[in-house]
């Protein structure tokens, strides 16, 4: 898998099969990613929301019916995008997307996440949920915006994780030293970490954020927007350092 960090939550991934699953697209209203990521040239073949609020589903329309790709979500996530003319697929919380091509090998797990859920008119956006994506070779855990919970360590007793990407920003979402948790109960020793910089109440210290990963023997990527990261190299170079 190829991960492309695209500012605040938004990643593109593409599979080892060649599907582009688009995340959480808050781009052009992003002042730190505007200049750097272009809604028009992503392209995605899915979009997926993990939640409702402004800063993860900014972009979705516009992207969505530029390249008539389809917003896969929860009820109520579909029933907002379809009312506004976008092809939508819905899902809920427990349920397994499943890819059409390839025979299915991508598949997408919804799961639980801690938070509040509401669209920027103040409709009811449904239960937020986090994504266990995999490809048939590689499998990672995106939590999507939400507190440390238990529930992550089931998905470590039903998942093997090569990388998480969690929010680390704090205020809204999980802190660091919850993220760090968060990293030991999922049992990763690689995390991309999202939802952090973007505003002034979730600023962190890159350096201070690394080394508390790096002290429960765990690594914190910290990625440009725009730039990327190939799981299967990381994945080797753990494999070497063992």
């Amino acid at each position: 898998m190829h991960i492309q960090y695209l500012g605040h939550s938004a990643f593109l991934i593409t599979t080892g099969t060649g599907e582009k699953l688009l995340f959480d697209p808050f781009i052009t209203p992003n002042e730190l990613a505007q200049s750097k990521v272009s809604i028009k040239e992503l392209q995605p073949d899915f979009i997926f929301l993990s939640h409702a609020h402004f800063d993860h589903i900014a972009d979705a329309e516009a992207i969505s019916k530029a390249a008539q790709t389809p917003i896969v979500g929860v009820w109520e996530i579909h029933t907002y995008f379809s009312e506004k003319g976008c092809l939508t697929h819905p899902m809920n919380v427990g349920g397994t997307w499943r890819s059409p091509k390839h025979d299915g090998k991508v598949s997408v797990k919804f799961v639980p996440a801690i938070h509040t859920s509401s669209f920027p008119d103040g409709r009811y956006g449904g239960v937020p949920v986090g994504f266990i994506v995999s490809d048939g070779t590689h499998t990672l855990y995106y939590a999507g915006d939400t507190a440390l919970s238990l529930e992550m360590e089931l998905i470590s007793e039903r998942y093997t994780l090569d990388i998480a990407l969690l929010p680390i920003g704090g205020t809204f979402t999980m802190d660091v030293e919850d993220a760090v948790e968060a990293a030991l109960l999922l049992d990763v020793e690689h995390v991309i970490g999202m939802h952090y910089d973007t505003f002034p109440p979730i600023k962190i210290d890159h350096l201070q954020a690394q080394q508390a990963f790096k002290d429960n023997d765990c690594t914190l990527h910290l990625l440009e927007i725009g730039g990327s990261l190939e799981i299967s190299k990381v994945v080797a170079e753990t494999s070497r350092r063992l």
